[in-house]
């Protein structure tokens, strides 16, 4: 698995005009190609009366799945240079919609392939990128007298505190980096004097 990956902040939509051609890039995570799809298919419902509606996406944090579209524009003039922006930015996890309404001046397939890829960098840049890195998931057991610290110190560390459930007794799941984990079980261990349990899990992304 990738250590980090970068995707974007929010979903949204920034507008260029090149040569009186409007493009619309709308950009969104997408946690799979199914997710994806879906925005593309819910873009160009929106935007029906469009000349065209090209995309690109990467969903994997290798970057395992790539696609992109052309949608009528000439061969490689937008889908891939859309694709090369967001692999270029490392972004992940992200699908692009790039909406052209045709202002009457053609651009060439120099002036296509900048239009289509820029409007993607100007859209990421409008919008923000996030970094979210490899975590190990893991469980910390305790009794109830003890977790009210331990929670707080955690949070007080910066440890992400994932999710906290009370039962006879109290069981706190957090996101750890691999390279923290003896040093974490050495704390945890000090703090509650060896009464907590620890166990790891698999692995997930957060937040950096």
């Amino acid at each position: 698995m990738q250590d980090e990956y970068r995707t974007v902040a929010r979903a949204g939509v920034h507008e260029t005009e090149v040569n009186r051609s409007r493009f619309l890039c709308a950009l969104a995570p997408a946690a799979t190609e199914q997710e994806a799809q879906e925005f593309i298919a819910a873009v160009r419902r929106e935007h029906t009366d469009a000349t065209h509606n090209c995309f690109a996406y990467v969903v994997g944090a290798d970057a395992s799945v790539q696609k992109a579209s052309d949608d009528g524009e000439p061969g490689g003039t937008a889908g891939v240079p859309m694709l090369q922006m967001l692999l270029r930015r490392e972004m992940r996890y992200v699908v692009a919609v790039v909406t052209r309404y045709y202002g009457g001046v053609k651009l060439g397939a120099g002036g296509l392939i900048r239009a289509y890829g820029g409007a993607v960098g100007e859209a990421l840049d409008s919008l923000g990128t996030i970094t979210r890195r490899r975590f190990r998931l893991a469980t910390v057991t305790l009794d109830h007298q003890r977790a009210g610290k331990v929670q707080n110190d955690l949070r007080a560390t910066g440890r992400e505190v994932r999710d906290v459930r009370y039962g006879e007794v109290v069981t706190i799941e957090i996101g750890l980096p691999d390279a923290d984990v003896d040093a974490f079980r050495a704390w945890l261990a000090d703090l509650t004097a060896g009464t907590a349990g620890f166990e790891l899990g698999g692995e997930a992304y957060g937040d950096a």
